[in-house]
């Protein structure tokens, strides 16, 4: 029995080279794995119970800027995790040309983009301008809810309950609307045409009635529903319904534009007032049938 583990010790123990001053051997190697695996473990389990406890005790403004922090503070702990592993494994820790010259010959290969991502990722926990539960759009068309800022990507949930994973460089270099930044509460116009003659009173007495319908819309001193003559159309009186919308409105602004429309056109038919549509004039001279266009 004692020859066999000596054997397996003698097994693990075997030089397969050298760092430095340091021998590397499989059971150096089984460390170094054992060291970032825990640390990860560890550094994980210690992110959820953070978060959990901000869930519990703080305000929704403090836990979206503290889950900054704890994400950052994550990935500094995997950094300390494998630099010590390295040092423990051999390596020099003491000079950084080790390190920046990683960084050159990966740049050098084509990581430019995971760099530039990592780096924007630094760069949206620090300066805090896209914190967790935000409602963005953006220039390239994604729109939805901000589930995860990871150090190379930020996840998006749309409105369809779609993960969207978008680069974090895109957040530094491209326009971003962020819906809900500083402030919960948001107006939106909704268009909408009538036919030319109907009395405009009851035409806003009908944008009214539906913004009342619809819970979330807010009816303050300052932030009153109202109803705008914006244009006059080629076949419409064209109005649009103003309203200023509460948090959970405003996270979903295409769907309350929606229920808003339904609204107003049941309103509308109710008074009995038209909604136009494009019309045409015949007219046939010497037996030839033209077509005007009066839109």
């Amino acid at each position: 029995m004692d020859s066999y583990f000596s054997f397996i010790w003698d097994l693990f123990s075997y030089p397969l080279g050298t760092i430095g001053s340091t021998s590397v051997t499989p059971l150096r190697l089984a460390g170094l794995i054992v060291i970032i695996t825990l640390t990860w473990w560890v550094s994980i389990l210690l992110e959820r119970k953070l978060v959990q406890f901000t869930h519990d005790h703080q305000s929704d403004a403090a836990q979206t800027h503290i889950y900054g922090f704890i994400r950052l503070g994550r990935y500094i702990v995997w950094m300390i995790s494998v630099m010590i592993g390295l040092n423990y494994l051999g390596f020099d820790l003491g000079s950084l040309a080790f390190i920046g010259g990683a960084f050159g010959i990966g740049i050098g290969l084509g990581l430019q983009n995971i760099f530039s991502n990592f780096a924007s990722g630094i760069i949206i926990m620090m300066e805090r301008t896209l914190k967790q539960g935000d409602f963005i759009d953006l220039q390239s068309g994604v729109m939805g809810r901000v589930s995860e800022i990871g150090m190379r990507y930020t996840r998006i949930t749309t409105n369809d309950n779609v993960d969207v994973i978008v680069p974090n460089s895109e957040f530094t270099t491209g326009r971003v609307i962020n819906w809900t930044m500083n402030n919960d509460t948001r107006r939106i116009h909704v268009p909408f045409g009538v036919a030319y003659g109907v009395d405009k009173n009851k035409v806003k007495e009908a944008g009214l009635a539906a913004a009342a319908q619809l819970n979330g819309i807010l009816d303050i001193k300052g932030k009153e529903p109202d109803v705008w003559l914006v244009r006059f159309g080629d076949s419409s009186l064209d109005f649009e319904l103003v309203v200023w919308l509460d948090r959970a409105l405003s996270i979903t602004p295409q769907i309350t534009q929606a229920k808003l429309l339904w609204l107003i056109e049941s309103e509308l038919r109710e008074r009995g007032l038209e909604i136009p549509f494009p019309q045409r004039d015949l007219h046939i001279r010497s037996g030839v049938l033209s077509i005007k266009n009066v839109d």
